[in-house]
C-alpha cells in the first residue's frame, strides 16, 4: 500500500453520489481503474454507510508517512485521540497546537 495516499483513495471515488456504502465505494474505485493499493486500502475500511468524501479520508488506512501536511504536535494530538472504530489515527481531524498558530502568525507578519 506504499503507493496509496488519500489523495488517490479520494480521487477513485470521485464521482460517487453519497450518501455510499463500502461495496459501492469498492464499486467506484474499480470502474475508475484504481491501482490495487487503493482497492485494498477501500477493502480496509469499516462496512458503513459513509456521507462524504472526508469520512471516507477520515476512515481509510493509508501509510502514516502519506504527506498530509500535519506536524509533530498534531500527529501526537491524532494518536492520543479515540476514533470510531477502524478510522486510521492519521486522517482524525485535529487543530494545530495554540503554539504553532502563533508562529505561523509570527511569520505571517
Amino acid at each position: 500500500m506504499s503507493d496509496t495516499d488519500v489523495n488517490k483513495v479520494l480521487d477513485a471515488v470521485r464521482d460517487v453520489d453519497f450518501p455510499a456504502d463500502k461495496d459501492e465505494l469498492l464499486d467506484a474505485a474499480r470502474r475508475a481503474n484504481a491501482s490495487e493499493g487503493v482497492v485494498k486500502a477501500l477493502r480496509g475500511i469499516p462496512p458503513e454507510e459513509y456521507q462524504n468524501r472526508e469520512e471516507v479520508a477520515r476512515s481509510v488506512r493509508v501509510p502514516p508517512d502519506s504527506d498530509l501536511g500535519h506536524s509533530p504536535g498534531q500527529r501526537g494530538e491524532q494518536a492520543r485521540r479515540g476514533g470510531r472504530p477502524g478510522q486510521s489515527q492519521y486522517l482524525r481531524d485535529v487543530p494545530k497546537p495554540p503554539v504553532e498558530e502563533e508562529q505561523e502568525r509570527g511569520r505571517e507578519r
